[in-house]
């Protein structure tokens, strides 16, 4: 017994080592597969031996590099990077680049900036062709040909680089296309051209707000080249050449003449021609109107690509209450293509004040939208045809003070106007876009005109217009109000009237 309790404890002794050095050789086979795995990933995903992470597994020559394809050494001089230097759109870009010196666009000596390049591939095409001083930049470098950078944040300095090219449609992903067009413009030597590839066609719309985001540069080449997958079988190549004398004093007024007074581009007034008709008999049941009109609306953003602004505004000139327009309408059913939007709410009626203090991403403005600023008169009207209550409070007009008669027996409240004109070009530019509603109860008529004097219709993308006229009673059928003084037919002649300028204006009840 006591020999058999021997043996064993031999053999246990005997199976602890061989259980440790199990032990140390499953860590060692680990380790190698982690350094393989390493290996692997800074090989052919990074396209490098060194500089991945801040350490290294093995060194090699900062001349050499490896190509995604057949792994077959470069000298520093074509070095590609991360770039598969055998594929079809290295040989694209060859092309592309070749054609664009051939065009006087690009030179050898051209010192050359590839704008959001992921892969390279594009700077080794312009090394291939003979352009040595080539360099990209994307949010995770790929040396030596990418550095770190990205289109709202390019890392050189201004007026260094004489040729700027943005491929794969990479301007159009941008959250910040003015800031992208902004930083181009900023690195750019006087003279000089960038090209841009739009993978997919855009309407004149979209195209004229790309370029409006580059002000004083000049398109001089629009080409349609056959892509190199099927991803893109089309790419729309537009070439512009910088033409800025000092691009930071550009401003909004570029298009503005020198009384104030703008103009509408053609292609807006295109658009004004395929909306929907306008109402021309006036209708005797304005709400129920309003209900089937909103169905036929052409919005503008259901007709064109609104990706190149800078910002998106809605401004409801006149909100009353929150649930009014911009929470049972706006929020809900305007089409605003996945763009989160600023509103604007200007109410000059303080019992609305307090529901907005609440909201996210809304400004409110608590003054009367006026044509100058000064006092007026806020005027409740109790005329039973007229009165619309919400939540409590009726319509309510503004009037200068000494407008005020002497028998009105509603309310009067004495409120802060302001010159909207004025405001508006201070707050929103001609790279934004911008949706407005207008129901102020009759000053419709004299803020229009306020604001194609100052020029600051221009700066409208699309109106949604009450026009207050007469209207029928509902309480007393083949009666008027007396609250207004203006026709349907006036109405109507305002409407027309902003559509023959090129305003994108829509009726709302």
């Amino acid at each position: 017994m006591k020999k058999k309790c021997t043996v064993a404890t031999m053999e246990h002794a005997a199976a602890k080592p061989s259980s440790f050095q199990n032990l140390l050789i499953r860590l060692l086979l680990t380790g190698v597969f982690v350094i393989a795995v390493r290996f692997a990933y800074v090989i052919s995903i990074a396209g490098e031996s060194c500089n991945v992470a801040d350490f290294c597994f093995f060194s090699l020559p900062e001349t050499i590099s490896l190509a995604i394809s057949g792994n077959e050494p470069l000298s520093d001089e074509s070095s590609s990077g991360g770039a598969n230097t055998s594929s079809p759109a290295v040989a694209f870009y060859s092309s592309v680049f070749r054609d664009l010196i051939g065009g006087g666009y690009l030179t050898t000596e051209s010192k050359s900036l590839c704008v959001e390049t992921v892969t390279g591939r594009d700077v080794f095409a312009l090394r291939e062709v003979g352009v040595k001083n080539a360099v990209g930049i994307a949010r995770k470098s790929v040396k030596p040909l990418v550095k770190s950078g990205s289109g709202e944040r390019i890392p050189f300095g201004d007026g260094e680089f004489d040729f700027v090219f943005s491929g794969e449609g990479s301007f159009r992903k941008s959250a910040k296309p003015a800031v992208f067009a902004a930083e181009i413009a900023r690195t750019m030597k006087h003279g000089g051209f960038a090209v841009f590839h739009f993978t997919n066609r855009k309407d004149t719309y979209s195209f004229n707000s790309f370029l409006d985001l580059f002000h004083c540069f000049k398109v001089v080449k629009l080409h349609v080249l056959e892509g190199f997958d099927s991803s893109m079988p089309y790419i729309h190549e537009t070439v512009l050449k910088n033409e800025c004398v000092d691009y930071e004093k550009f401003d909004s007024d570029y298009y503005s003449s020198s009384n104030g007074n703008c103009y509408v581009p053609g292609y807006k007034k295109d658009l004004v021609r395929i909306a929907e008709p306008l109402i021309e008999k006036e209708p005797l049941k304005p709400w129920i109107t309003l209900k089937r009109n909103l169905m036929n609306i052409k919005y503008l953003s259901s007709m064109v690509d609104i990706s190149f602004k800078n910002r998106y505004l809605y401004v409801d000139v006149g909100a009353r209450s929150y649930g009014s327009s911009i929470g049972s309408w706006f929020r809900k059913q305007y089409p605003k293509q996945n763009k989160t939007f600023h509103v604007y709410a200007i109410e000059a009626d303080k019992h609305f004040h307090k529901e907005y203090g609440l909201k996210k991403g809304l400004t409110l403005v608590p003054y009367a939208a006026w044509v100058k600023n000064e006092t007026l008169a806020f005027e409740i009207h109790r005329d039973p045809g007229e009165h619309v209550e919400v939540k409590g409070r009726g319509m309510g007009r503004i009037q200068p003070l000494r407008s005020i008669g002497k028998g009105f027996d509603g309310e009067v409240e004495k409120i802060k106007g302001f010159d909207f004109a004025n405001w508006l070009k201070k707050t929103v530019s001609k790279n934004d876009f911008v949706v407005m509603k207008m129901d102020v109860e009759g000053t419709e008529f004299d803020l229009i005109p306020r604001l194609f004097k100052t020029g600051a219709i221009c700066l409208i993308d699309e109106i949604f217009l009450e026009c207050h006229y007469n209207r029928w009673q509902r309480c007393c059928p083949g009666q008027r109000s007396s609250k207004y003084e203006k026709t349907y037919d006036q109405c109507l002649e305002l409407f027309n009237s902003l559509r023959q300028s090129g305003i994108l204006v829509h009726q709302w009840f």
